[in-house]
């Protein structure tokens, strides 16, 4: 007998918080970012036209994003750092476009290229890690195109001490500018930022103070073509995982249902969809999101409206369905199936604590409520007999509410 349990060195509570409905307005062609936090609030905005660099800050990161979303391009030339003289006209058939990723903070513009998942990689996209002394060293030279179509090149010399050291020109190498962004001068955020007009910025909140930012980013389209295109949607903070249910009743979707992601655009733009016919924004009626905020609370939220270009209104339901318990009063929670995997239409479940009053509730693997049944009387230590033979074969989640606190675990029907 294989026993599931989930819940061990963290316990989750069931939320007693109600829906709420929240707007978060981006402004008119979303030109603001807004950092929010699910329990707080917004935390912060920017206007997204500040800034045109942003430099990564925490521990050994070394990721630098350009602002494409404010009409800049960016290029890697096949000109090495020692050859900067020779990048003095444009010559865009010749540079390879570049772009942040859609998906990871930590893999910007500049960072292309780079073979940071191989064993023993060090080239970091714009430079290479040297092992002995522990800093890095720039190799390439980029290009930054301006909406005016004018462009200046950029090289980024080092990260050594804290300190990223860049340079700047014009392509016929007159207005070089040397700058250095500390790292420690942005300690606690995400990134430093730099504006080629106003200098080094320190933009954002803090990154424990928020989960979600609401923006305008560019994504790759898959179709017809992949193509770089500017999209207003939802990105995650580092250390928010989320988890996207389809096909499901959002009121009988269960964050249990799958593993939760770190990948940034978890909800990202495609929680709507433009009808080219009544031109009107649509929303998916079977679709639902759940956030692991930075605290570990889970979160429910439905997309319901979007304003567009006029204000950049992104509305959304958010209510906590599990919470992060500080206090353990009944020792190990376990919730024990059996048998299990079963092939006889019945199993038995064990808490090792006395229930008096709950919802058990078997969920398939798309988050689907497939029945319930109440428990009442106590049972801790005893079996309590479920009928499962109306099920087909496959994995559940099965699910006890039980005086605010929530015990998972999964089994099989079938061998």
């Amino acid at each position: 007998m294989k026993l599931f349990t989930l819940l061990s060195a963290v316990i989750f509570v069931t939320a007693l918080q109600a829906q709420t409905e929240v707007t978060i307005p981006t402004g008119p062609g979303n030109t603001t970012q807004a950092y929010y936090s699910l329990a707080n609030d917004v935390q912060g905005t920017v206007a997204l036209g500040d800034w045109d660099l942003a430099f990564e800050i925490s521990g050994f990161t070394s990721t630098v994003q350009v602002n494409t979303m404010k009409g800049l391009t960016a290029f890697e030339t096949p000109e090495g750092i020692a050859d900067w003289n020779a990048v003095n006209a444009p010559d865009e058939m010749n540079w390879i476009s570049l772009n942040n990723s859609e998906t990871y903070w930590s893999a910007g513009a500049l960072s292309n290229g780079n073979n940071l998942s191989e064993p023993d990689g060090f080239n970091v996209g714009w430079g290479t890690y040297n092992l002995i002394t522990h800093t890095i060293a720039g190799t390439k030279v980029y290009v930054i195109g301006f909406p005016d179509a004018t462009f200046r090149k950029l090289r980024i010399n080092s990260l050594a001490g804290g300190a990223y050291s860049f340079t700047h020109a014009a392509l016929d190498g007159t207005d070089e500018q040397t700058v250095s962004l500390m790292k420690a001068v942005h300690a606690g955020k995400n990134f430093g930022y730099y504006s080629f007009v106003g200098g080094v910025l320190d933009l954002e909140p803090p990154t424990a103070s928020w989960d979600l930012l609401f923006t305008k980013y560019t994504a790759i389209i898959p179709a017809p073509a992949p193509t770089a295109y500017g999209v207003a949607g939802v990105l995650q903070n580092k250390g928010v995982d989320a988890l996207q249910v389809d096909g499901v009743d959002p009121a009988s979707a269960d964050w249990t249902s799958g593993p939760l992601d770190s990948a940034m655009n978890v909800i990202g733009y495609d929680w709507k969809s433009f009808n080219m016919e009544t031109s009107m924004y649509e929303y998916p009626t079977d679709r639902t999101y759940f956030v692991q905020d930075r605290a570990g609370n889970i979160w429910k939220l439905i997309f319901t409206a979007y304003g567009g270009g006029s204000n950049g209104n992104m509305t959304f339901t958010q209510d906590m369905v599990s919470a992060v318990g500080v206090e353990e009063n009944y020792g190990t929670r376990d919730l024990v199936v059996y048998p299990n995997p079963t092939n006889t239409g019945s199993i038995s479940i064990i808490l090792d604590r006395t229930v008096r009053n709950g919802q058990l509730s078997i969920l398939d693997l798309t988050g689907k409520l497939v029945s319930t049944a109440n428990v009442t009387g106590g049972m801790g230590l005893v079996a309590w007999p479920v009928d499962v033979s109306g099920l087909s074969d496959g994995t559940y989640v099965m699910k006890l509410d039980a005086e605010g606190s929530a015990f998972t675990t999964r089994f099989v029907v079938g061998l």
